[in-house]
């Protein structure tokens, strides 16, 4: 019996808004090589609340796009956001309801780690492209992040989300295994490209849009969960918190972080 899907930051509206704010800061270092042509049919797996749809659109106007997720709540939200720019559709991403040879890509992006089988999805999802067919999926490695200066107690906390990740069925580690996973689901070519974040006082726009918002932002979304799971103090958790939340004030502080982007065919 598959492992149930959690998606382990929730589905609060500060969540939802995290989302779309996280995707406007890193949009061009993710977003900056994907070109699809007009002609092309494309599967977005796991849209969520059309975050990255809304630069898949921008980026190829008229694209024919197919955009689908489990979540009914996410798709009321990406909905609202590209309007009928995109066919939306509700769906598990283990029991797609589509014909094979479908489409001529997919795009997924911060989907795979929150997967129990993510090999199992790529090569349900690779039997729906036409062929020589393109795969592109982005993911994240909470095990890349480093910062300064570095306290125990924000250790402590980005520690939780890693294992959180690992308790819901997923993997915070993935970026590192996209390769591996691709190469096993049997990709004819496969490249995989580091996107690395990197944020200093120099930065001011990156500290506040990608520590602040995006990585506390996350870890505000699994405070309840990881306290209510006794996985740390409650005091420790919110001086770690403030520690991380002082990067940005800080004359010091910087944050380094790296995405990695997955293209194969089939």
């Amino acid at each position: 019996m598959k492992s149930e899907i959690q998606y382990v930051h929730g589905y609060t509206s500060r969540e939802l808004g995290r989302l779309l704010e996280s995707a406007d800061v890193l949009q061009q270092l993710l977003h900056g090589n994907t070109m699809y042509s007009q002609d092309m049919l494309v599967l977005e797996a796991g849209c969520g609340v059309g975050a990255q749809t809304r630069y898949l659109l921008e980026r190829t106007p008229g694209l024919r796009l197919i955009s689908l997720d489990i979540a009914r709540q996410s798709l009321l939200c990406a909905r609202k956001e590209v309007g009928g720019q995109s066919h939306f559709v509700q769906a598990d991403l283990r029991r797609l309801p589509f014909a094979k040879n479908t489409f001529d890509a997919i795009f997924i992006c911060f989907v795979l780690e929150h997967l129990p089988d993510p090999l199992d999805v790529l090569n349900s999802m690779k039997t729906l492209l036409k062929p020589k067919g393109t795969i592109t999926a982005i993911e994240g490695d909470h095990g890349s992040a480093f910062f300064h200066p570095e306290t125990p107690e924000a250790l402590a906390v980005w520690k939780c989300l890693q294992q959180l990740q690992v308790q819901s069925n997923g993997d915070g580690h993935i970026g590192r295994r996209l390769y591996t996973i691709f190469q096993k689901s049997e990709a004819t070519t496969i490249s995989i490209k580091p996107l690395p974040v990197y944020c200093d006082p120099g930065l001011p726009r990156m500290m506040e849009g990608f520590v602040d918002k995006t990585i506390v932002g996350m870890l505000r979304g699994i405070e309840e969960e990881v306290i209510s799971r006794n996985m740390i103090k409650e005091e420790v958790w919110h001086k770690g918190l403030d520690s991380l939340l002082r990067l940005s004030k800080s004359k010091e502080g910087t944050f380094m972080y790296t995405f990695f982007r997955a293209e194969a065919s089939y």
